[in-house]
């Protein structure tokens, strides 16, 4: 990878790129932005750049991505590149063999260790362990450590943090004593979608840097370089599907299992957002439908509920087009012709901008780990009163 490689980011790798060249890096940075659009990449990009041993590659266009420094950041296995995480506590225990509890903590080596193979198939998937009681006060007291040491090889250490809005009190306590007094020879790079989340100390610490989420035109161009084997209309869907979203989409491209839009495993999910659709749109099924929202939070993930929602984006999008236009073909869901004509015939007046910003709402409300089956609920009877059916 290199800065080129980073997509729809283009002002704010300049501004990297330039304070790299003349030496004029902050001792910290807090990237925020949206879940997605490649702030780690960045961060991580950051990393190669003032370790790489390439230095012409540097000055010409970031790093060499084949030198024994970059290939090791790659493969997290860099000793003075640090990543961190909220993890299990398990993970941070000392294993002894000869207790029970050992199974608990090979367990959670493994959890972690499947997160960062996830990480490296994709760059742009943010871990997080899923009984992490967030970033660690050991964590950052081993970055403290760390810290007190010279970069084993010959460049700058970089402590990525991601999700700071998750540390620990006493994490945080002891990180804003690192960025108050900070090493020279160490850059941070804080990461996080929730920037109002993190201890306002911190943030004062760091040097902001705000992310863009990706552009449609932007997420086209990439994916006719990166997978000029997808067919257009596939294409087509996955920019819509994923929202900016460059996990969504890389995760998208990889459900496919031949080349064809009705292989995709995420029309699943779709097919589920429109059954769930026509339930709370059923006259005097509301309490039905609801009930139905039980089902559905038990059985999706949050990734799945996710999808679910977008979908519904998506649609609405289509019936939007096509109730302005009624030749209007070009649909994100081009096998749904049929059902998209019965919904403007049925729903004659939507305010859409309206359902858009309740969908929305409930995506983001899902992201912050809000319960599922409530926000499930309240959406339902939002979107029963919008549309008007009792």
């Amino acid at each position: 990878m290199s800065w080129q490689s980073i997509i729809g980011q283009n002002l704010q790798v300049s501004i990297l790129q330039k304070a790299v060249l003349s030496g004029r890096l902050a001792h910290a940075y807090l990237f925020t932005g949206p879940e997605g659009i490649g702030k780690e990449s960045v961060a991580f990009e950051l990393a190669k750049s003032l370790n790489c041993k390439n230095r012409t590659a540097v000055y010409d266009s970031g790093s060499c991505g084949t030198c024994r420094s970059c290939r090791k950041i790659e493969t997290f296995m860099h000793p003075d590149i640090e990543y961190v995480f909220p993890v299990e506590s398990a993970l941070l225990e000392k294993s002894d063999p000869a207790k029970a509890e050992n199974k608990r903590i090979t367990e959670a080596r493994e959890r972690y260790d499947s997160l960062i193979e996830q990480k490296k198939r994709n760059p742009y998937f943010t871990p997080s362990m899923d009984r992490s009681m967030g970033i660690l006060t050991e964590q950052v007291t081993a970055l403290q450590q760390k810290a007190s040491f010279m970069p084993v090889e010959d460049g700058k250490k970089v402590f990525i943090l991601s999700r700071p809005e998750k540390l620990h009190p006493s994490a945080a306590n002891k990180l804003l004593k690192l960025l108050e007094e900070p090493p020279e020879h160490v850059l941070f790079i804080l990461v996080s979608s929730r920037p109002e989340s993190v201890l306002p100390t911190i943030r004062s610490r760091c040097q902001a840097l705000k992310f863009s989420r990706i552009k449609p035109a932007d997420l086209d161009r990439w994916l006719k370089t990166a997978y000029p084997e997808l067919q257009d209309e596939m294409k087509h869907f996955i920019t819509n599907f994923s929202r900016g979203n460059l996990r969504v989409a890389i995760d998208t491209v990889n459900s496919f299992k031949e080349d064809s839009l009705e292989t995709f495993e995420g029309i699943s999910a779709r097919d589920k957002a429109i059954d769930f659709l026509r339930n709370v749109l059923s006259p005097n099924r509301l309490r039905e439908a609801i009930a139905g929202t039980e089902e559905l939070s038990k059985n999706l993930g949050k990734q799945e509920i996710i999808s679910l929602l977008a979908s519904i984006l998506l649609f609405f999008q289509d019936i939007n087009h096509r109730k302005i236009d009624p030749d209007w073909t070009s649909f994100n869901n081009p096998d749904l012709g049929e059902t998209i004509d019965r919904f403007v015939q049925n729903f004659t007046d939507p305010d859409f901008f309206a359902l858009s910003t309740v969908t929305e709402e409930a995506i983001r409300a899902i992201q912050r780990n809000v319960n599922p089956l409530l926000t499930l609920a309240a959406y339902s009877i939002r979107l029963k009163s919008l549309l008007g059916r009792s």
